[in-house]
């Protein structure tokens, strides 16, 4: 079983017959049952969170030379921190994501989406490149206060940084993606010792350098890849579904497309934990320090707890009880951030495109690093996109909605 290219039949497989799974060539522990993660992931005490930010592929040490150059280290902080420290750092950032703020963002979301779907130009484009790439990283640098980033390179640092931690890369790749890996971590040591202001860096003044350097290298990357990767899954599925995308100008429809897609696509579709003393899951006997996986796709489709689990069904009554952004102490805090970047941007390009349509039928090349999987291409078509005749437009019907698409 490739852990890095698992499909809904793998995991069907998994819950039906082998919900707690050591699998053979990499040790983890697999865990794919919903109430078992959910279990895991609110009891901090048992599960730490310690692994969570290791390389899945051993760094050898001239690739680790490469990166103690720079000073790199990921020490406790946010995903990986067990520790007392853990609350501190996440009210620190929690400051700059509160409910009020990310709901502030929301006609800016908006106006980003419309400035790039106005440049698209056909027949076919892709929506990876020419929408979901670039602008989470817009939206999140500005929720943190920050203007002096460079996006094609910090997009540019965070591929890299992703495929080096959770991907499967030669020696030879190692190198290759240390040398950017390395470049935004020393970028951000010498951003954050010379913050001046009340921006994300400034609030770390008084972290040590070193935490606060860990902390920013994970979030800036997550913070803004993961939503990235959220756009494309939610215009892949929904595209692929014909009367769900003309059904988009309907009031909180965008929505709950939204949430379903979080529930059974979702970007992050696993996620590690460590064992820290002998535990039963689901019958099974796994030991203290065992390595787990949290299958957070496979406890999407859970057929015990969502009925119907792999059809896609934006009035499914319980779909915000998945898992995508994990559970417990640390739920992440960008939940309300990314919910509503999607919502904005599949509602805005519904009213560009009313008629869009993929360009393929073919499955997109996919992104397949242990936790992070979504397309790598959305292509579309834009021909014959005039409005559908006879009642309110979408943004009549948009402006009617009420309520935040999210929270935390």
């Amino acid at each position: 079983m490739d852990l890095f290219r698992l499909g809904p039949d793998d995991l069907r497989s998994l819950r039906a017959n082998a919900p707690v799974h050591q699998h053979v060539g990499t040790g983890l522990w697999l865990v794919s049952r919903y109430e078992d993660v959910r279990m895991i992931l609110a009891d901090p005490k048992r599960f730490h969170p310690d692994n969570a930010l290791t390389a899945v592929t051993a760094i050898p040490r001239p690739v680790l030379r490469v990166l103690a150059r720079a000073g790199f280290s990921l020490p406790p902080t946010l995903a990986n921190n067990g520790t007392e420290t853990h609350a501190d750092l996440r009210r620190l950032v929690a400051a700059f994501l509160t409910p009020a703020r990310v709901q502030a963002m929301r006609p800016r979301i908006a106006e980003l989406a419309r400035e790039r779907l106005a440049r698209l130009t056909g027949p076919v484009a892709d929506l990876h490149p020419a929408l979901a790439r670039d602008l989470p990283a817009v939206v999140l640098m500005e929720v943190m206060g920050i203007d002096d980033v460079d996006i094609p390179k910090l997009k540019a640092w965070s591929t890299a940084s992703l495929e080096l931690f959770w991907g499967d890369p030669s020696t030879e790749r190692q190198h290759e993606l240390a040398r950017p890996a390395a470049e935004f971590h020393r970028w951000l040591t010498h951003r954050i010792s010379t913050a001046r202001g009340d921006d994300l860096f400034g609030a770390l003044r008084n972290v040590p350098l070193r935490d606060a350097a860990g902390l920013c290298y994970f979030l800036l990357i997550a913070g803004q890849e993961t939503t990235t990767q959220l756009l494309c899954a939610v215009f892949d599925a929904v595209l692929r579904h014909d009367d769900l995308w003309s059904r988009l100008g309907e009031p909180g429809m965008a929505e709950l497309v939204v949430e379903e897609v979080l529930r059974r696509d979702p970007p992050v579709n696993t996620w590690r934990r460590i064992a820290a003393e002998p535990v039963t899951i689901s019958g099974v006997d796994v030991p203290a320090g065992a390595q787990l996986l949290l299958m957070l796709a496979g406890a999407g489709s859970d057929p015990e707890v969502f009925p119907d689990p792999e059809r896609l069904c934006p009035a499914r009554p319980n779909a915000r009880k998945h898992l995508a952004f994990g559970f417990g102490r640390h739920f992440c805090l960008g939940a309300g951030l990314a919910r509503l970047e999607a919502e904005v941007v599949l509602r805005e390009t519904f009213e560009r495109f009313p008629n869009l349509r993929l360009a393929s039928a073919e499955p997109p090349p996919m992104l397949d690093l242990l936790s992070f999987r979504a397309p790598l291409s959305v292509r579309v078509e834009l021909r014959d996109q005039d409005r559908p005749a006879g009642g309110a437009g979408p943004r009549d019907l948009a402006d009617r909605v009420a309520g935040p698409a999210g929270g935390r």
